[in-house]
């Protein structure tokens, strides 16, 4: 019998309530089992998988008041107010230390919420608007921060949401690296170009894109950088080339910049892909389950596992083999001309 998924739950809390948004949309026949330490919910609507039955359970903390707290059910969401038995800051959602990987914390609510977490009052306590919980307990929202994201850092996690259009643009353009040598426009090969261009495109739409989770991780802006920086230096040397003007400085770093910035972007890349397993786990996204009509199964965490195992350093080792050879014949052309100039 196939495993139920869980949707994605966001949490707050306040001294006195906690606050659950489970993402799902089209809600239909929820059901809900609420006890004071406990509980359980399931629903069928639309989720990280597409329309399917959703479910799950928490075992919470501390116990809660199954009588005053309530639930509703909205298009984009089911929205949970569970009051707290007693008063006090809980130091985590769930009674093991273990979270599950589907839930996340709500950090838009401890930055918004008031005192009484109310969200309909315009106001908070001192009256002159909502209160930033986030100042009443730094030490206990750094950690939480740190356990979800790494560390606080806040321009991170809008790192793709800023950027991310603009890097998938970017990058479509990158297969004219491709076209080139196929086409005739360009000296040398296509196989190098595509295999560089298609990694990067795999990681952009493959382990970005299509998992939002990943997209506030502090990875992804680091390996924004190391591409950019890469590109930055290697576009204007290009320019140059098609002016025919040689800069020297500008031909070395085109050809030893890529020494450090190429490890690191693999560190990057391969985190991305070790981070992304658990998620690809859960909601079996670019995975084929028999029995299909072309009777063909395919496991994408597995292929994943696979290329960090067996794949990644080999490639690395060839990516960087090559532009080391490729920067012995240019460099060494570069002094032959400067010998005989």
């Amino acid at each position: 019998m196939p495993e139920v998924p869980s949707p994605f739950v966001y949490w707050a809390q306040t001294e006195s309530q906690v606050t659950l948004k489970v993402d799902l949309t089209d809600v239909k026949n929820p059901g809900v089992d609420l006890h004071e330490k406990k509980l359980k919910f399931v629903a069928n609507g639309q989720g990280a998988r597409g329309p399917d039955s959703y479910a799950f359970t928490l075992d919470f903390h501390s116990g809660i008041d199954p009588e005053e707290s309530n639930f509703k059910v909205i298009d984009r969401q089911v929205d949970f107010i569970l009051r707290k038995k007693s008063s006090g800051w809980w130091p985590r959602l769930t009674s093991q230390p273990q979270k599950p990987a589907w839930l996340k914390i709500d950090f838009d609510k401890w930055k918004s919420q008031d005192a009484d977490g109310d969200e309909d009052e315009g106001t908070g306590i001192d009256g002159e608007g909502k209160r930033d919980i986030t100042k009443d307990y730094p030490n206990m929202y750094d950690k939480l921060y740190k356990e979800e994201c790494g560390y606080r850092q806040d321009s991170m996690p809008t790192t793709y949401e800023s950027v991310g259009t603009a890097m998938k643009f970017v990058q479509l353009l990158q297969f004219l690296e491709v076209m080139h040598p196929l086409f005739g426009y360009t000296k040398g090969g296509f196989m190098t170009p595509l295999l560089q261009v298609g990694a990067r495109a795999i990681i952009l739409f493959c382990m970005i894109e299509s998992e939002p989770r990943m997209q506030t991780k502090p990875v992804v802006f680091y390996l924004f950088v190391v591409w950019s920086s890469v590109e930055i230096v290697r576009y204007p040397y290009y320019l140059t080339q098609l002016f025919k003007t040689e800069f020297s400085f500008l031909t070395w770093l085109r050809y030893t910049i890529w020494m450090p910035l190429y490890p690191l972007g693999f560190l990057c890349e391969g985190i991305i892909i070790l981070r992304n397993i658990p998620y690809f786990e859960e909601t079996n996204r670019f995975t084929v389950a028999m029995p299909n009509e072309w009777n063909f199964a395919f496991h994408f965490p597995s292929a994943m596992r696979i290329y960090l195992l067996l794949l990644c350093l080999p490639g690395m080792y060839i990516m960087m083999s090559h532009m080391n050879r490729v920067r012995y014949q240019k460099l060494s052309k570069t002094n032959i001309k400067r010998k005989y100039n």
